[in-house]
Formats: C-alpha cells, sequence, structure tokens
C-alpha cells in the first residue's frame, strides 16, 4: 500500500466512480521532474530521541538545481522543501508544484536554487513501518524528523547554511521547529497551513480519533493485518471532511449521489495507504510544541494560512498572537473562496505562489518573472 493521504495522489481506476471532491480539482500526481536527482542517504545503527535503534535506516531524497558556491566556497542558494503527513517528495516534485513554483521564472526557479527534497522517516521511499517490522518499527516523532533532515543537509550535502526552508502542514511544523532549533542556520522559513502551538483541540481529535479506529479494528492485529482495517477507511473519512473546507464540500457535493461518490472514492484511496504508516506519522506529531520556544527563533518567518483551513482555524487567532512576538516575523492569512479546498489549498500552490516569491524577496532576492504580490497583502509585525 502506498500513496499520500493528503494530496490526492491514489486515484481510482477508471471504472471506479469518483467523488465531487476537491481532489477533482486537485490533479497532483507523483510522474515527477525527470530533471531531479533521486538518492538515499544511509544512517547505520540510528538511535532515535526515545533511545529505539533501527540497524540501518534509509533517508531517501531528491534535489533539483544545481549548488552554487561563494566565494568561501560554501553552497549559498540551497532550499529545503518539506512535505506533508502522508506525502513525499515526488507529491512536490509532480508538474502541480513544479510549474507554480520551480519552472522557470517561478518563485523557486530551479535555475537559480538548489532545491532539497526529503522523504521524512516513516514517509514515501525512506525507511518506514511497511518496510516489513510494522508495529516494531521505532516509534519516531518530529524532533527525529527534523534531526534526521538535518543530518541529511549537513552531513550528507555538507551544506551548513541555507538559504530558506518552504514546509506545508507537517512540513510547515517542521519549519517552525528548525527555526528554534538551528536559528543561525538559514536567511527565512516560511510555514504554510501550520501553526506553532501543540496539536490540540480538533487538531489533536481527529488524530486520536483516527489512530482509536485502527487500533480498535479487530482486523488491525497489532499492526499484522492481511486486510485494510475497516477502522482506517472510517479515520480516512473522518480527516477527508476535516482537511477539505465545509463550503467546498457544501459545493461539491449537493446530494447522495454525489456523497456515494466520495465514499467510494475515499474508501479506494484508504486501501492503498498503509495503516501502520500513518498511524506513525499521526502519533509522531504529539510531542510538537514550539511556543515556549518561539523567543529563540532570530530568522525571517513568513507564515502562510488559508482563512478556511479546518485543520487551524484562523478563529483561533494563533498568528496574530504569536507572529508579533518574533523578532523579525510575517504572516498572510489568505482568504478562502465558496471553492478553494481549505488545508488542501496547499496543494494548489499556483494559488499562493506569489507569497513566496514575497519571501524570497523579502531574504534579499530580486523579483523572479512570476511577479510578486504587493506588500499590502503581508501583514508585518516587525521589521527587516
Amino acid at each position: 500500500m502506498s500513496g499520500s493521504i493528503f494530496a490526492g495522489t491514489v486515484s481510482p481506476p477508471a471504472s471506479a466512480p469518483t467523488p465531487a471532491s476537491a481532489n477533482e480539482a486537485v490533479p497532483l500526481d507523483q510522474r515527477g521532474n525527470p530533471a531531479a536527482n533521486q538518492a538515499d542517504a544511509w544512517f547505520d545503527n540510528y538511535r532515535f530521541r526515545d533511545g529505539e535503534t533501527l540497524p540501518r535506516l534509509k533517508l531517501h531524497y531528491a534535489t533539483l538545481g544545481t549548488p552554487h558556491r561563494n566565494a568561501q566556497g560554501a553552497i549559498d542558494n540551497a532550499v529545503l522543501v518539506l512535505h506533508w503527513t502522508g506525502a513525499d517528495g515526488r507529491t512536490l516534485l509532480g508538474p502541480t508544484y513544479t510549474k507554480a513554483l520551480f519552472d522557470p521564472g517561478r518563485p523557486l526557479d530551479a535555475n537559480r536554487y538548489y532545491l532539497i527534497f526529503p522523504d521524512n522517516v516513516g514517509h514515501g521511499q525512506s525507511s518506514k513501518p511497511s518496510d516489513g517490522l510494522k508495529a516494531k518499527f521505532p516509534n519516531y516523532d518530529y524532533g527525529d524528523i527534523v534531526d534526521l533532515q538535518h543530518k541529511l543537509v549537513t552531513q550528507t550535502l555538507g551544506i551548513q547554511h541555507l538559504h530558506a526552508i518552504l514546509g506545508m502542514s507537517m512540513g510547515g511544523m517542521n519549519a517552525w521547529q528548525w527555526a528554534e532549533a538551528y536559528p543561525d542556520m538559514m536567511d527565512g522559513v516560511m510555514p504554510v497551513v501550520s501553526l506553532p502551538i501543540t496539536v490540540s483541540g480538533r487538531n489533536l481529535l481527529w488524530r486520536r480519533m483516527v489512530i482509536d479506529a485502527i487500533r480498535s479494528d479487530p482486523d488491525w492485529k497489532s499492526g499484522n493485518y492481511t486486510q485494510t482495517p475497516g477502522g482506517w477507511v472510517d479515520g480516512f473519512r473522518i480527516l477527508r471532511m476535516m482537511i477539505d473546507s465545509a463550503p467546498a464540500l457544501q459545493h461539491e457535493i449537493p446530494d447522495g449521489a454525489a456523497a456515494d461518490k466520495f465514499l467510494a472514492t475515499t474508501r479506494f484511496q484508504a486501501e492503498h495507504v498503509d495503516p501502520n504508516d500513518i498511524l506513525y506519522s499521526l502519533k509522531s506529531s504529539f510531542d510538537y510544541d514550539p511556543e515556549p520556544g518561539l523567543s529563540r527563533i532570530k530568522t525571517r518567518l513568513y507564515a502562510l494560512n488559508f482563512s478556511d483551513d479546518e485543520f487551524n482555524p484562523d478563529t483561533l487567532q494563533v498568528l496574530e498572537r504569536l507572529v508579533p512576538t518574533l523578532q523579525r516575523g510575517r504572516y498572510t492569512v489568505q482568504q478562502g473562496t465558496p471553492s478553494s479546498p481549505g488545508h488542501f489549498t496547499m496543494t494548489r500552490p499556483d494559488l499562493w505562489a506569489q507569497h513566496v516569491g514575497d519571501f524570497m524577496q523579502w531574504l534579499g532576492d530580486s523579483p523572479s518573472q512570476a511577479g510578486a504580490s504587493s506588500a499590502a497583502s503581508v501583514q508585518s509585525s516587525s521589521g527587516s
């Protein structure tokens, strides 16, 4: 079982019904980018933060573009691009992201930047429970994910300073962690659809509900299932209701027939995601809590959220409350529309690429051909 839980990368066969859902508006796929270089980093006897070890840990990654070296010989154009829960670098290297962000003239033009796309532990082609250990796989958390990203950048690629970090959802949460753990190691970070607070409220409840639905299903068999537990299918549907915006679902599922199609496709998609992999990735978020360490952030930080994101509801006013406490922080809450897919808007970079352009200009880069939105669209809480 494989695929991206949040991205709609697992598509039903032509004979299967398809829902009138946000997935139809998100043409993500995993065709990848032929210009990207694929590689693996290996770490022997890797020790996780809780003391568990893995004899040989693989971290798969891809790079796009060419490293540029300054007068001192150090790479100075590296940008780390971080995926969300259940996704991997293949999703970010698909046509949707490439056309919006990495093509010539776009904000992260691969002719200009050296782009790094890791598959986080537990995801994609990196070491994960479904490789064979199943429920005996070490219990990694977000701290372990960031530790491995850092090892990849510094040890494998030999980069001591990043120009920027761009992360979506879980990747955005990792970006907040990077800014705290390595405050002098990057020129700026851009967390998208994430908040700098502990996983709590509805964000915690839906994760716990999905985990409980998997573990309480008799077919789970303590992780040694031979068929997809029905509890995971139900849990996935809870997740999908949370991740799509209420207005979008109201528009796209107007009647029982549309609901039937939605349920048929979500079942198909759930059956192509490994429940152990998703269980591990969900529970890995429970240690996340950057709020107490926000004062350590020195780098430029530009947070982007969407007003119709049900995972990180703007009604909580978290960015409005916390970003002004940063030394150099800015944020934008982009207004949703009746058809924008809430948290899923992260999978439509064409809708927010201009903010990436703003961010890169804030770091001192000249504007790309893609242009940038006006400064008035960015709410700034500090100076330069």
